[in-house]
């Protein structure tokens, strides 16, 4: 009881309503997290409606019964293939994993694998939709088909061009995978899901790349020649660059876009420019307002864009740079992982070592507000970490296809 009013405290300050804004990555690669029950409460805290899992944690969707929140679980990617060849495992598995939790827990989306599309296993590209729509057909027997979406997650290295937002365009070798996959998510009303990360492009050519630009701060913005429109950050323009791809596939109707991961990490290594407090808490804190504002992209700017953040916890099992274990909002003691407009004691109790960064502490400061989180992958072959994020930029002479031309008159 005292750890969850400790963690009410903690985030008990934060004016933004959250309600329609951001949704929460809630990950668990870690050894010192708090209990799902303790999470819970500081999810409620943040009046975070909207949680996503890369897994379908019996605990955490347990510990959310009766909260409203809306969840994302996911299908590990050791699971895909199984899915794709045998349709009673789908079954088993909706039966192990989803009727269990309803009504009491509301899960909304289920997607499959995580950035399968830009690996290297042949197997798991093959296998993709097909798991796909034999999870749908499972959650279609169980009569809930039509409450639960069925998707997956793309890096956005699924495109071969990605600036100016016009010239965006699907690698020509995935085309084959991808044109089916957006016919089955229009056909089920499901969203296109990717993972977009400025702070790639930013720390990949930092003397190049705008900071102002990729934090949601004043800048200049950047002109589309091709369409006319302005972009005034860089997450916009991803996302547009997504929407001229899936646009130019030419497949059917239209499907909504949903950033499933984006984030900046508050810590990293030396060779990590841009890695730092200060950072996380301009980019996170101005994309809270931005899409608390309910506004579209230049390119759709009718749509209320849909974003998950990255992440809830520090998680310090992660491997890789030390920027992998410092994108959370929070440590595993439920203080902010940066100064996001509060003040909190620190909470005991929870499991593990204690060290949450496995690379010294973290102890830096920067301005803000706070703000919601997604679940990242728990589970071994499900993959770790955010996704590849920013692209390459490609010179190609730039075609407005007709589908974004309502929006650049």
């Amino acid at each position: 009881m005292a750890l969850r009013l400790l963690l009410a405290v903690a985030v008990g300050a934060l004016a933004l309503d959250l309600a329609a804004a951001l949704g929460v990555n809630y990950g668990q690669v870690a050894d010192n997290l708090p209990s799902p029950q303790d999470a819970a409460v500081l999810l409620r805290a943040l009046k975070a409606t909207k949680v996503k899992l890369y897994d379908a944690d019996a605990r955490v969707l347990s510990a959310f019964a009766g909260s409203g929140v809306d969840f994302t679980v996911g299908v590990p990617d050791n699971l895909v293939p199984r899915l794709a060849s045998n349709p009673s495992a789908a079954a088993t598995w909706v039966r192990a994993n989803i009727l269990p939790h309803l009504p009491a827990t509301s899960i909304t989306t289920v997607t499959v694998g995580n950035e399968v599309l830009t690996g290297t296993d042949t197997t798991m590209l093959r296998s993709l939709l097909p798991a796909m729509e034999s999870l749908h057909s499972a959650l279609a027997a169980c009569n809930i088909s039509s409450h639960i979406a069925v998707t997956t997650a793309h890096s956005l290295a699924v495109l071969s061009s990605s600036f100016p937002p016009s010239s965006g365009a699907f690698r020509h070798d995935l085309l084959p995978y991808i044109t089916p996959l957006l016919s089955f998510l229009a056909k089920t009303n499901s969203p296109f899901l990717i993972n977009a990360y400025p702070y790639f492009a930013y720390k990949g050519d930092p003397g190049s790349v705008d900071l102002d630009y990729v934090l949601f701060q004043s800048n200049a913005g950047v002109l589309d020649a091709a369409t006319g429109l302005r972009y005034g950050n860089m997450l916009h323009a991803q996302v547009n660059a997504v929407r001229t791809a899936i646009c130019a596939a030419d497949y059917g109707r239209a499907v909504e876009i949903q950033v499933s991961e984006t984030g900046w990490p508050s810590q990293g290594d030396g060779d990590e420019a841009g890695a730092s407090p200060q950072n996380a808490a301009r980019y996170n804190g101005n994309l809270m307002r931005l899409v608390a504002q309910r506004k579209g992209t230049p390119g759709a700017p009718g749509e209320p864009l849909q974003v998950y953040v990255f992440a809830l916890f520090n998680e310090n099992q992660k491997p890789g740079p030390a920027s992998e274990r410092h994108y959370g909002l929070f440590k595993p003691d439920g203080t902010p992982a940066y100064d996001v407009g509060v003040k909190a004691p620190t909470i005991g109790g929870w499991k593990g070592s204690g060290n949450d960064n496995g690379n010294g502490a973290n102890n830096g400061t920067g301005g803000g507000a706070g703000l919601v989180v997604a679940e990242g992958p728990g589970e071994t072959g499900g993959g770790v970490g955010p996704g590849t994020g920013y692209y390459t930029i490609s010179s190609a002479t730039l075609k407005v296809p007709n589908c974004l031309r309502d929006y650049t008159s």
